[in-house]
């Protein structure tokens, strides 16, 4: 079962680019037969999905943050990253990574302790 650990830049100014990196260990994001997802929860709010590279290497996002998110792999690094542009005080979450296994879904494996973002100017 692989492990996840988040990082992040904890503070981040409204409108600028957040840039978060899940490292993987004990196993390879290039070749682990998972989807990896990246999911938030705000202050006082429920878990929110935010979007997936699949095993396949195909992406998916969650419509509301379609059009600012984008997901990619490194795999010399073996990380799997998340950007989100234009941030604003609604994106002040902990931002968490995750594991699913292909073919079941809903089954998350693994998940990171989480990274504390907050968009404040």
């Amino acid at each position: 079962q692989v492990q996840l650990q988040e990082s992040g830049p904890g503070l981040v100014a409204p409108s600028q680019t957040l840039t978060l990196t899940c490292t993987v260990s004990g196993g390879s994001v290039a070749t682990s037969t998972y989807h990896w997802h990246w999911f938030r929860q705000p202050p006082r709010k429920g878990l929110e999905w935010m979007g997936i590279i699949a095993h396949s290497g195909d992406t998916g996002y969650h419509p509301p943050l379609k059009n600012r998110t984008s997901l990619f792999r490194d795999p010399s690094k073996n990380q799997f990253i998340l950007h989100l542009n234009a941030v604003n005080l609604e994106d002040t979450a902990v931002y968490y990574c995750a594991t699913e296994t292909p073919g079941v879904p809903g089954d998350f494996v693994s998940w990171g302790q989480g990274t504390q973002v907050t968009v404040s100017s």
